[in-house]
């Protein structure tokens, strides 16, 4: 038999967050003890689940909620997301649906906007899930660059530069993956201005909007602040209600009534060819938007955390650390090398340490980062800055 030939669009996608396990792999059977700052898992380290979301769970479940749902998602479900995005200032909302976690969310939203050759305009850096789909849907790859020296703040004159004719939408994270930036109100205005000159969809990931680590800095929604541009909000349990192996994340889409209608028929056409989404653990979604006690401990935890990786990083010779806002993320810049890749491998040969090479998520040409999850126990971070840093001070040595 010869072999089974795999689809072309397979050779675009990349995952780096999972992809570099590979090497982390060669490192333990080498005898590393391993230091795993790659995945941003929260149920890995000291962060449980709340447990009134667990009791809503094991209730639906016990309450033989286990056969199909509704398409888009059972009605208590939708209407919490409703109210929740309401509270936040999001309207007019013309519709909301629940997916299996927000990476399908993601999919969907995109796979019912854009055809082949067709373009999104996604954020560099980014999360890798959003060009995988790019590659998957065989759209052409066309992103915009935060800038680093104005805290990774979007570049308003970069992404308006990069509207094309075959443009269809414009990718916010916000609070960003993998810098954990958080958007300034005028840089959102900026935004939406593109957006409205265009006839572009926003589509704005806001997974991270509870865990903005610093007082001072307010999250605003971006649908929150225009009502004449058609945005899709996205949220979920993964990140702020610490449940990411629930899988269930959620769009909401607000805007004009006569701009959104073909799209919100195109998203169910979606919805209803996969069936549904969990079912139990869509009961927990009202459960936790009405329980929010968790979040001042998990920021605090995560504040102290931050401080660290900011401190540790910055002293560590060629290293600079730009602080993250929100999140549990950060995206230090490496001055010794443009080779990002090659240098995150030796560091998880030589220390064991696991970080994300900055290529896997996007970056200006000339420049090298890698991510760092900072969800480990303090004195574990400690170490792992601690090894880091001596591994700089080698490469140091090398360069003079």
């Amino acid at each position: 038999m010869k072999p089974i030939q795999p689809a072309q669009r397979t050779r675009g996608i990349r995952y780096a967050v999972r992809d570099i396990l590979a090497v982390a792999d060669q490192a333990k059977a080498a005898g590393r003890e391993m230091l795993y700052l790659n995945i941003g898992d929260p149920n890995l380290f000291d962060f449980r689940t709340p447990e009134p979301i667990l009791d809503a769970i094991v209730k639906a479940l016990r309450d033989n909620k286990n056969g199909y749902a509704p398409s888009a998602g059972v009605p208590a479900a939708l209407e919490a997301i409703r109210a929740d995005a309401g509270a936040k200032g999001i309207r007019p909302i013309r519709d909301a649906f629940v997916g299996n976690g927000g990476s399908e969310v993601i999919d969907i939203a995109l796979s019912s906007l854009a055809d082949r050759g067709d373009d999104i305009l996604t954020p560099s850096p980014g999360y890798p899930l959003y060009t995988a789909i790019e590659a998957r849907l065989e759209l052409r790859p066309n992103p915009y660059f935060l800038d680093e020296d104005n805290g990774w703040q979007p570049d308003l004159d970069d992404l308006a530069r990069r509207v094309g004719p075959r443009t269809r939408a414009i990718v916010l994270i916000n609070p960003n993956n993998p810098t954990g930036s958080v958007c300034e109100r005028a840089t959102l205005l900026g935004i939406l201005e593109i957006a409205r000159r265009h006839d572009l969809l926003v589509i704005s990931d806001e997974i991270y909007d509870r865990l903005v680590l610093d007082p001072a800095t307010p999250h605003v929604p971006i649908a929150s602040l225009a009502e004449d541009v058609a945005v899709i909000t996205l949220g979920g349990l993964s990140k702020n209600f610490l449940g990411p192996g629930l899988r269930i994340g959620w769009g909401v889409l607000s805007g004009p009534d006569e701009a959104t209608r073909e799209y919100r028929e195109a998203l169910h056409k979606f919805l209803r060819a996969r069936l549904s989404s969990n079912h139990p653990i869509q009961h927990a979604i009202p459960t936790a938007l009405a329980h929010l006690e968790h979040l001042p401990s998990v920021r605090e935890r995560l504040a102290r955390r931050r401080d660290i990786t900011v401190e540790m990083l910055n002293a560590a010779p060629g290293i600079t650390c730009v602080s993250p806002k929100a999140a549990f993320y950060a995206f230090p810049r490496l001055h010794f090398t443009t080779d990002d890749g090659a240098r995150v491998a030796e560091l998880i040969r030589e220390t064991g340490v696991v970080v994300v090479p900055g290529s896997g998520f996007g970056q200006r040409p000339g420049t090298a980062h890698f991510r760092v999850v900072f969800l480990p126990p303090e004195e574990t971070l400690v170490k792992a800055y601690r090894a880091i840093s001596g591994f700089m001070a080698g490469l140091a040595t090398v360069r003079t």
